[in-house]
């Protein structure tokens, strides 16, 4: 059984899609769509750059989405392949119910520009940050961060694969956790560059702006279940998934649990659709058992044709 799985914030570079809007016209008319649906040209910023602009949030979850579902609609008319689940990873659940036809193109591309603007604008730029903890289990984190929030906010944000966790929170709450990880005997313990403190409860008030943005968006019966960030379990009521869309920005990311329940439910195929191949690592140190290919442009796509 196949799952197909999307990335989120991250795997994005300068000259993504390119190579597909050039060779697939169900490609080029993502993009084009894309244009047309934001009135500038998201299309460019993907395929040229520069790369400042295309890290900041409100522009990266937009490209990332669009180049994931290039790439969808290139794997679904060249190629065989048929999911019985589908996952994303944070900004990659949208990409996911896309997948589903649950959200059509146009809403999800206009959902996630304004998710990052939601995000960014809800804690101003410094106060909160994000770091990536190795080698410690699990319940050692979260004893961690409860420790160093003393009366700020710090908590696992992405609980990607066994020893690899990320936290998020005030600045100066993160920073007390990485001393204590590592007086833990973390494995490696670092800030990761990024603009806000996504998943944590910072981010409460970008769910709330979120929650009115979904009730002008119509949700579609799912084609193919979606495993979800915040529970880890399959779902197949379009009725819960505005809810579960505004709880995941300040909810722990399960990726470890959704890869997980895909294989307990049959998947032993991964296919990564979108930039980079970030997913496929993770899954692979989650279960070394499972194939998991990844699929950004033409030869990624040669293996299935």
């Amino acid at each position: 059984m196949i799952g197909f799985v999307f990335p989120g914030q991250g795997s994005q570079t300068p000259g993504m899609g390119k190579e597909l809007a050039d060779n697939f016209s169900v490609a080029r008319q993502v993009f084009e769509e894309a244009d047309d649906t934001l009135g500038f040209s998201l299309s460019r910023l993907c395929f040229e750059g520069p790369e400042e602009k295309l890290k900041l949030t409100e522009y990266t979850q937009p490209a990332i989405l669009a180049v994931s579902t290039a790439v969808l609609r290139v794997v679904e008319t060249e190629t065989d392949l048929c999911p019985t689940l589908l996952a994303g990873h944070s900004l990659g659940e949208y990409a996911a119910l896309v997948a589903a036809q649950v959200l059509s193109f146009s809403d999800a591309v206009r959902a996630v520009r304004q998710r990052g603007l939601f995000m960014q604008e809800a804690v101003p730029v410094g106060t909160g940050t994000m770091a990536a903890v190795l080698g410690l289990e699990n319940h050692t984190i979260e004893e961690v961060c409860k420790a160093a929030a003393a009366d700020q906010v710090v908590s696992p944000a992405n609980f990607n694969s066994p020893g690899q966790i990320v936290i998020a929170g005030h600045t100066e709450a993160v920073n007390r956790a990485l001393e204590l990880a590592r007086e833990k005997g973390c494995r490696k313990a670092v800030l990761l560059p990024v603009s806000a403190p996504f998943h944590c409860v910072l981010m409460e008030q970008a769910g709330l702006r979120l929650e009115k943005l979904f009730s002008e968006i119509t949700f579609n019966p799912f084609k193919t279940p979606v495993v979800t960030n915040v529970e880890g379990k399959a779902n197949n009521d379009h009725s819960r998934v505005a809810e579960f869309l505004v709880r995941q920005v300040s909810s722990p990311v399960l990726w470890e649990d959704s890869v997980e329940e895909m294989i307990r439910s049959g998947v032993d195929s991964f296919v990564e659709l979108g930039p980079g191949k970030v997913l496929s690592g993770l899954i692979k140190r989650i279960n070394k058992k499972v194939q998991a290919h990844a699929v950004d442009g033409k030869n990624g796509l040669k293996v299935f044709q």
